[in-house]
């Protein structure tokens, strides 16, 4: 009989939910009655699949993308860019301590241009009108020295190419400055935005383009190499010296950009 009750218990260990601590839980105890009754917390943790779990290995990928666009879009920039341009960032790379020296020489130079094209015009008899048309600065691309026309005094006769006295004895003088120093020059011409009167086929475009070549052959007649011009541009009326006053006289101009040495 005891070993008919043992095999009694052990098989209600193994079936019961409440296992063989309610098997022999004692009769008639209610406490131990519902410690047993109470169901057992399961936990349940799923994992998801490797291929399905977030990782950072997508933006090395993103990383990597956007170096190479830049990339691009610098091998893109430095096609379209001039070869003055070109060969000083090649420069800049192949030796950044001597390019900074180079440009630090540069402007000396171009600094004492403009000290010296300043005392030919105090030596001028017309300075007292020049002073006030004749501006120069320093600029990354150079030294920009513009000629700029007032209501009294203009360079170049209305509506035409053809230089006026003023304006051809300003570039003579110069002109005999810049002969002096190997730099490449670029000539612009400016307009105000006063619609040209003159001819149907003949516009502002055309007019600061003519001005600019006038101005070269001005250059060239008083000494300047040739082969120093490297550019004449016209503008017309898109780059205004003073955008809130278009037909302001000052708005009419030469440009005359010296380069620094080696661009």
């Amino acid at each position: 009989i005891a070993i008919e009750q043992v095999y009694r218990l052990l098989f209600q260990c193994g079936t019961s939910t409440t296992g063989c601590y309610g098997a022999l839980r004692p009769p008639g105890n209610e406490k131990y009655r519902q410690a047993s009754d109470t169901p057992p917390l399961i936990i349940i943790k799923r994992t998801r699949p490797l291929a399905l779990r977030h990782t950072g290995a997508w933006k090395v990928a993103f990383a990597d993308f956007v170096t190479a666009m830049m990339a691009l879009f610098m091998v893109m920039w430095l096609m379209s860019t001039d070869t003055s341009k070109q060969q000083a960032i090649a420069g800049y790379f192949q030796d950044p301590k001597a390019f900074e020296q180079s440009k630090a020489e540069g402007s000396r130079d171009l600094e004492q241009l403009a000290q010296n094209i300043e005392r030919a015009l105090l030596k001028s008899p017309e300075w007292p009108s020049l002073q006030n048309q004749v501006a120069m600065e320093v600029t990354p691309d150079g030294l920009r020295i513009e000629l700029l026309e007032s209501e009294r005094q203009t360079f170049f006769a209305s509506a035409n190419a053809g230089p006026t006295a003023f304006g051809t004895s300003t570039l003579t003088l110069i002109g005999g400055e810049l002969s002096k120093l190997p730099n490449k020059v670029i000539i612009e011409g400016h307009t105000d935005s006063q619609s040209f009167r003159g001819r149907r086929d003949y516009s502002n475009w055309e007019l600061s383009v003519d001005r600019a070549n006038q101005a070269r052959r001005l250059l060239v007649q008083n000494g300047m190499d040739p082969q120093r011009i490297v550019e004449v541009r016209g503008f017309a009326d898109v780059r205004l010296r003073k955008a809130d006053d278009p037909a302001h006289p000052s708005n009419r101009r030469i440009s005359l950009i010296v380069k620094y040495k080696n661009r």
